[in-house]
């Protein structure tokens, strides 16, 4: 009787949206991720499973990630909630790391001793061979930094800060595709202070920004490995919090999109078509465009600083292979493919080289992916499968000599899938978070902030969850 009153006093609290967000949030909030209950929670989730886009999936029999497929290590909140929800020993980072780029007509190996694409060691980058002669003597020739203070909220886009300093092959050869792994954006809008805050702190120190990268990267890192994964794909870490928010009383419920957003007395309204949702608080865990519809009538100044953010569509393409009918798998765990050289195809990894737990599941087979379109080069995504698919293979053909014919394939879209951070995003965050703090008992977390990894987002649902029930919330 005593738990159950004590359960009974919790403050109830809405959470909308059922991505890792809002799923991590729910988990926090409810005492599924290894802390007490400190709220009784309702999870609304608009579309039929849960997760966004963590998706697990099977292709050809074998199962597989249809969408994120690892997690940076090096941030532990994404490996905590892991191991919070039971997945210990089911964590597993890459079998290799070894990447290359497929540019100037030939697979070149991606240089170490970079930060997202500036080099901190030239001689590296000219064993690479990445860049053309002419590209590399600019690079080596570092000019200085460009006029001007950045100022205590200053920014600038990482492109042209890049090529100003360094040329423009570098940013068009290195930054721009390995950006574009992470934003699907363009290196020449997106903030350095959002994106890349080290290299800010670098460029407004003065000096070579190549030495201040080589003296970044050689400070000690923490142990372990850079990035996890888990066997059976990442896909099962949003069913694995799922099920310990069920386990812990959180009510999950799917196909239940929020419908309007409203103050009331006590607390407020959540819309729904099953029916209103009275809380004491709410936490949107969901991306802007929909944050900004729920918004507009409350919080009106954060819903128009939310409908101003863009998105960029990608699609991504799972061939599964005989392994038999390849003469040899393709080298390494894959490659990048800078925009600049007008392939189809933005990237693609080999996923049986890449995760020894697909190797092992799936001993006959070979999986690899490709993945195509960003920011406003999005037509991909209204083709068909079977040109998506063809579109693949011929690019696979050209930089591998791929001639196998895959006898499983998926293809998923991902429309709006990464919200874009353009220089002055984190000015725009804090106007937005500003607001939302000022209608009381209420926030927002996800991908739309202050990063687009699963361990930004975890971060910013656990920040969200703990702002709700601060005092003086309301909640």
């Amino acid at each position: 009787m005593a738990e159950a009153e004590a359960a009974g006093a919790l403050p109830e609290v809405v959470v909308i949206g059922g991505g890792i967000a809002g799923l991590a949030a729910a988990a926090h909030l409810g005492g599924a991720a290894g802390g007490p209950a400190r709220a009784r929670v309702t999870l609304v989730e608009a579309g039929d499973r849960l997760g966004g886009k963590l998706k697990a999936g099977e292709v050809g029999g074998i199962r597989v990630d249809l969408g994120a497929e690892s997690m940076l290590a090096r941030r532990p909140e994404a490996v905590e909630l892991a191991r919070a929800v039971g997945l210990a020993e089911e964590l597993e980072p890459p079998s290799t790391a070894k990447a290359a780029v497929w540019t100037r007509g030939a697979l070149r190996p991606l240089p170490g001793g970079q930060l997202m694409g500036v080099p901190g060691d030239l001689a590296a980058l000219a064993a690479s061979d990445l860049l053309s002669p002419a590209g590399l003597t600019r690079a080596q020739a570092e000019r200085p930094a460009p006029a001007g203070d950045f100022g205590a909220d200053g920014d600038v886009a990482i492109g042209a800060y890049v090529a100003e300093r360094l040329g423009p092959e570098v940013v068009d050869r290195l930054v721009e595709p390995l950006l574009g792994g992470v934003y699907a954006g363009r290196a020449a809008e997106i903030s350095m202070r959002a994106a890349v805050p080290q290299l800010l702190a670098i460029a407004r120190g003065g000096g070579s920004l190549v030495e201040g990268v080589h003296a970044l990267l050689d400070r000690p890192q923490a142990g372990g490995p850079v990035f996890q994964g888990l066997r059976g794909g990442i896909g099962t870490l949003p069913q694995a919090v799922a099920a310990a928010c069920e386990k812990a009383g959180v009510r999950l419920r799917l196909n239940t999109p929020a419908t309007e957003l409203r103050r009331t007395p006590s607390g407020w309204r959540v819309g729904t078509a099953a029916g209103p949702i009275e809380a004491a608080a709410v936490l949107l865990a969901v991306p802007a465009p929909v944050a900004a519809r729920l918004l507009a009538v409350e919080v009106p100044a954060a819903a128009a600083e939310l409908a101003a953010v863009e998105y960029a569509g990608m699609a991504l393409v799972t061939l599964a292979f005989h392994r038999a009918e390849l003469p040899a798998p393709p080298p390494g765990s894959g490659f990048l493919v800078p925009p600049v050289d007008g392939r189809s195809i933005k990237a693609a990894t080999f996923s049986t080289q890449k995760w020894g737990w697909l190797d092992r599941a799936a001993p006959e087979a070979f999986v690899l992916r490709t993945s195509l379109g960003r920011y406003r080069e999005e037509a991909a995504l209204d083709l068909d499968d079977a040109e998506l698919v063809a579109r693949s293979l011929a690019d696979l053909r050209e930089a591998v000599g791929l001639t196998a014919r895959p006898y499983a394939s998926s293809v998923d879209r991902w429309r709006a899938g990464l919200p874009q951070y353009p220089v002055g995003h984190q000015q725009r965050v804090a106007r937005i978070r500003a607001a939302v703090a000022g209608a009381g008992a209420l926030a927002v977390a996800g991908a739309a902030y202050e990063g687009v990894g699963i361990p930004a987002c975890v971060a910013s649902a656990r920040r969200a969850a703990d702002e709700l029930l601060t005092p003086g919330t309301g909640a």
